[in-house]
């Protein structure tokens, strides 16, 4: 552990598939300074999440510089960024525009590591109609993230459509009983379909990270002799 009180776990990749990332809310800009100091100081990348735009300004300019930030998702890259090997096994489908921040945390999670995810927005319970338009290219890919605040019925549906694994993401979109998310949450976690895995409230990043397991652990069993 440094002076500094940070102990980063670069030893991750090797034994889960994929970097350690900086969850930077709660962190000043001297912390996350730090962290990408010693990140730098290995030649390593690393993926931030929950980025605030007004703490990227803070940052020094030599480290700015090296950031791929998108404000929608709150997410930056440091360093060198994996080149896109999979395409076509991850689907990121979205139940309305409003939760398009927590769609784009997985997208560019999945990115990241390699993986070029689909991306399917606007397809909320409320015109079912659009999401049965796209069903036939959602079923194609062996995994799908499903985002939905309000009562999060899209994870439900898919649940009870898709072939492959659906991981539920409730989010905090909705009004009064909506809750902040907490609705959506019981109401996913309740959920009829059988064999859905649902994350937390708005956590996108840690749904590609499901995502990123499970395609892992069947490339390893596709493998096995």
């Amino acid at each position: 552990m440094s002076d500094s009180g940070i102990n980063l776990d670069f030893d991750r990749a090797r034994r889960l598939g994929f970097d350690e990332a900086m969850f930077c809310a709660g962190k000043t800009s001297e912390q996350i300074a730090t962290i990408l100091g010693q990140v730098a100081e290995r030649g390593g990348s690393m993926l931030l999440t929950r980025l605030l735009a007004s703490t990227l300004a803070e940052l020094p300019e030599h480290m700015r510089c090296r950031l791929d930030y998108e404000a929608l998702s709150g997410t930056a890259y440091f360093g060198k960024v994996v080149s896109p090997a999979l395409v076509g096994r991850v689907a990121v489908v979205g139940a309305g525009t409003s939760d398009m921040g927590v769609c784009r945390e997985a997208v560019r999670t999945l990115a990241y590591h390699g993986i070029k995810a689909s991306e399917i927005y606007d397809v909320g319970v409320a015109g079912i109609w659009r999401l049965m338009e796209r069903v036939p290219e959602i079923v194609r890919h062996p995994v799908v993230i499903a985002v939905a605040g309000m009562d999060a019925a899209l994870v439900s549906v898919l649940g009870g459509l898709v072939p492959g694994l659906v991981i539920g993401v409730p989010t905090s979109v909705g009004y009064g009983v909506a809750n902040r998310g907490e609705t959506a949450l019981h109401a996913a976690l309740a959920s009829c379909a059988p064999g859905v895995p649902v994350v937390n409230i708005d956590n996108g990043y840690g749904a590609a990270c499901a995502a990123i397991r499970s395609l892992r652990a069947a490339d390893t069993l596709g493998r096995s002799p």
